[in-house]
């Protein structure tokens, strides 16, 4: 069964309560037409704009070339083929500008006026009308036989002026017609080309009568009904010349069309670049179609461009005619009403398939409450939240009684079924209910059918379900409707399945490093976008993908003469943060930077000011980007990257492993859990184990345990950080009554710093090492001390009297605050809960161990070398 239709604009029914959706959007939009701040230049039917128009030039961007360019590039026909085969040569764009002969234009924008009758449109190169460059033929017959040749100017000035053939009779037509048909020059060829339709014809004498003023009843008809047909059907000579015809359009329509044209020129952040004859295709489809409003169309049956600009239109008219309260009766929420907009996604979430209004009235709710409080950094968790609701409502219309409709009859009985049937298709991998892949994606064949249920949806569905009938249940929303608690409380909690990317294999890692592959990965990119300066950056400095593909022009520089890759972390809230770059990626950013500023340059015709510098991208997509401010997408970029891949004799493989890869690397050349985290911009130390794949019995882990020491009980400061979790200054470091410098030995719960006991001398201590300044504790040694504290207490508890308890308390007290500490330090770092895990004061547990794995004063106080990183 085919999917419905989309109505991208909602209309409500006439019942409902008034308001701008139901009032006349035609007074609404003229109202906004004559408003002062409005371009005049959209107000006409026939829309002339110049061809350096800011939004939507349309002259070739070869410098003082006169012919338009093809839509949606940025030279005209024959440059853009002259640039193909220079390209393909190697040549760059600022070269190939340079070189470029500037062409004069093909045809006129619009036809000058006869030289003798001003009110009609030249016909000939001479600029003489149709009927006078009849004549001007005429009079020369003489000179071909040998006759004396007549004086052009002399001719021209003694010739009558005519009378004109009035308007173009093809509807959409905005030039005059030049002929007694009522056809212009091109109309009338096509009309001839189309085998006259309706057979209009004129007298044999209709040049006399034209000459003596009677242009009015010359034509005459064998079918006018299939002529009138074939001047409506015909649309406009589409000929890129910066002319939008809006004739033959109904008067809505044709308000929302100019109202639309000119707010997109008040949105340059939108960067969606509009070739004029997509917005003529669209303008021809509405009078084809006879529609009233754009939102009559049925898009999804257009073909590509056209549904792009219809989109944006009716994206730009749904903030007009909709209030925020209308969204929510019409069934969608319109972010934009609320100042977000999510990248990489429109501002409408369609709420439609929940069909139970009160569910969808709870679900706007909660989304708007968000939005207003604090909006998700991505539109996924709300994708999330109506996947979720989706599938409820589609549980509660097949299975309960009137469909769910009446909050009142709901039972926690419904709830528990509800979980039961999602449960059952998640195990046997069965079809969801409501959940359908996007029927707006027409690449996969697998559009608009049920997609399957799995452990993760099953999490999503539940989850997302669960906050929000908890939402109303806080907000008190769900007594209002009269919706049971035990309903709402029903819901259970989800986990979903977590799992993690492993880093590349050794021969996966070669195959995606080496020269070749590496040249090959070049062809794919055909618009040379720089996909691969943008994977080798991925490769070398491990950032997310969105953090390479969104960097700026100015993303790199030097910072005391090493080269530094400066980037936002969006994800975890850093901006402009910098990291070191081996050379020879530097040369190559250097390169690529090159190539996007001749692109800029041809696109405005100057350099980039340093200011736009730091607002273009380094890698800008080729689409809906006029003022080069958008980043290459991740889909974009890892299409070609899987393409790629397959080309190769290796395992599956995606970008994000390199992340993974590098973190590995890191900690395997003697990097802790903390430089992981720093240096891959991680919110936290779980995440960097995350990243590096350790688990509670990897011996590096306990390496990274070994790193956290603190002062012992019988130190003047218990449980003073040592080392570890935070830099140090110089000061801080020379302060230290322990130089970590020297070896340790183990010790009785941590280790012993006291050089002569560490080189073999007897203990001058007797072993007191619980009381002595030199013992200190590592994050080894917590299960140990924690056992410690046990004792004590329990032998405090045996006390047999509060006074010796308090003395017993009051003893171990220090013991106490060095727990405390080391406990602090490991939570600082994110490893107390491994520390916890392990049970390592054994003697087995040190040979051969890491007891001089601390960190030494000189890492403390001085930066580490850091060399090229080509090995990263």
């Amino acid at each position: 069964m085919s999917a419905p239709a989309r109505r991208l604009l909602p209309v409500l029914s006439p019942s409902s309560v008034p308001s701008r959706t139901t009032g006349d959007r035609l007074e609404l939009l003229t109202a906004l037409l004559n408003a002062p701040t409005f371009d005049v230049a959209f107000h006409t039917d026939v829309i002339d704009l110049p061809g350096d128009h800011p939004v939507y030039a349309w002259e070739c961007g070869v410098p003082r070339c006169e012919r338009p360019l093809n839509p949606g590039t940025e030279f005209c026909h024959i440059h853009l083929r002259d640039w193909g085969r220079q390209r393909r040569e190697g040549v760059s764009v600022a070269e190939f500008l340079r070189t470029a002969e500037p062409l004069k234009q093909a045809s006129w924008k619009t036809p000058p006026p006869c030289r003798i009758c001003r009110h009609t449109p030249s016909w000939s190169p001479d600029r003489l009308c149709h009927m006078h460059a009849t004549r001007w033929r005429r009079a020369q017959y003489p000179h071909l036989k040998g006759g004396a040749a007549p004086d052009f100017d002399e001719w021209v000035a003694n010739q009558p002026v005519l009378a004109s053939f009035g308007q173009c009779q093809v509807v959409p037509c905005p030039e005059a017609a030049v002929h007694a048909l009522g056809l212009c020059r091109r109309h009338r060829l096509l009309y001839n080309r189309a085998g006259c339709p309706g057979g209009a014809r004129l007298p044999h004498h209709w040049g006399r009568l034209a000459n003596e003023g009677h242009t009015s009843g010359l034509v005459s008809y064998q079918d006018e009904a299939a002529f009138r047909r074939w001047c409506w059907e015909t649309g406009p000579i589409m000929r890129s010349h910066g002319k939008v015809s809006l004739l033959g359009l109904k008067p809505l329509v044709k308000a929302e069309i100019q109202w639309a044209m000119f707010h997109h020129t008040q949105t340059p952040a939108q960067g969606t670049n509009w070739a004029l004859p997509w917005i003529q295709h669209l303008a021809e489809t509405c009078r084809t179609a006879k529609a009233d409003s754009l939102a009559d169309l049925d898009l999804d049956t257009c073909n590509r461009l056209v549904r792009q600009v219809g989109t944006a239109m009716l994206g730009y008219l749904r903030l007009v005619y909709f209030t925020r309260e209308d969204t929510k009766d019409a069934g969608f929420i319109e972010t934009d009403h609320f100042g977000v907009r999510f990248p990489h996604a429109g501002s409408r979430i369609d709420l439609s398939r929940v069909t139970q209004r009160w569910l969808r009235d709870l679900l706007w709710d909660f989304l708007a409450a968000r939005l207003k409080t604090n909006p998700p950094r991505s539109r996924t968790s709300f994708d999330q939240l109506r996947r979720g609701c989706v599938e409820l409502s589609a549980y509660l219309e097949g299975f309960v009684p009137g469909g769910g409709h009446d909050p009142t009859v709901l039972a926690e009985s419904h709830a528990t079924d509800f979980v039961t049937d999602q449960r059952q298709r998640a195990r046997h991998g069965l079809k969801s209910l409501g959940i359908h892949h996007h029927q707006g994606d027409r690449r996969s064949r697998h559009a608009g059918e049920p997609s399957i249920a799995t452990a993760g949806t099953l999490s999503t569905v539940l989850m997302s379900v669960r906050r929000v009938l908890r939402g109303a249940l806080e907000t008190g929303a769900s007594d209002k409707i009269g919706l049971d608690r035990s309903f709402i409380v029903a819901m259970p909690r989800a986990t979903a399945p977590t799992g993690r990317r492993s880093p590349f294999p050794d021969d996966v890692a070669r195959a995606l490093a080496h020269p070749t592959n590496l040249a090959n990965l070049e062809s794919f990119d055909i618009n040379n976008r720089g996909l691969r300066d943008a994977w080798e950056t991925l490769v070398l400095v491990g950032r997310r993908c969105g953090e390479v593909l969104n960097a700026r022009l100015e993303c790199v520089g030097r910072l005391n003469g090493l080269p530094m890759f400066w980037h936002d972390q969006t994800k975890v809230g850093n901006y402009d943060e910098a990291i070191r770059i081996p050379e020879r990626l530097y040369q190559r950013i250097e390169r690529r930077q090159a190539v996007t500023v001749a692109r800029f340059t041809q696109r405005y015709g100057q350099p980039p000011a340093p200011r736009e510098r730091l607002q273009i991208a380094l890698f800008p997509r080729q689409y809906s980007n006029r003022n080069l401010l958008k980043g290459v997408s991740y889909g974009w970029f890892h299409k070609l990257f899987r393409n790629w891949v397959d080309t190769l004799d290796i395992a599956h493989c995606v970008p994000h492993q390199s992340r993974h890869t590098l973190a590995t690397n890191l900690l395997r050349n003697g990097a802790d859990l903390i430089h992981v985290k720093r240096y891959l911009g991680q919110v936290s130390g779980r995440m960097a184990e995350h990243y590096v794949h350790l688990a509670n019995t990897d011996p590096r882990l306990e390496q990274a345990l070994q790193t956290i020491w603190v002062a012992g009980p019988g130190s003047d400061e218990p449980g003073l950080i040592l080392s570890g979790s935070e830099p140090m200054s110089k000061e801080e470091a020379e302060a230290l009554a322990i130089d970590l410098t020297r070896r340790s030995t183990p010790a009785d719960g941590g280790f012993c710093t006291f050089q002569h006991v560490v080189d073999g001398a007897a203990c001058p201590f007797d072993l007191n090492c619980h009381s002595c300044e030199n013992f200190v504790m590592s994050g080894a040694d917590l299960v140990y001390w924690h056992r410690k504290r046990e004792q004590w207490r329990m032998l405090a508890e045996r006390a047999p009297d509060s006074a010796t308890a308090d003395y017993l308390h009051e003893v171990f007290e220090p013991t106490a605050r060095a727990i405390t500490g080391l406990e602090r330090a490991l939570e600082a770092v994110g490893l107390l809960d491994e520390a916890l895990a392990l049970d390592l004061r054994r003697p087995q547990d040190y040979f051969g161990r890491v007891w001089s794995t601390a960190f030494r004063t000189t890492d403390l106080t001085e930066p580490p070398e850091i060399d090229d990183g080509d090995a990263a």
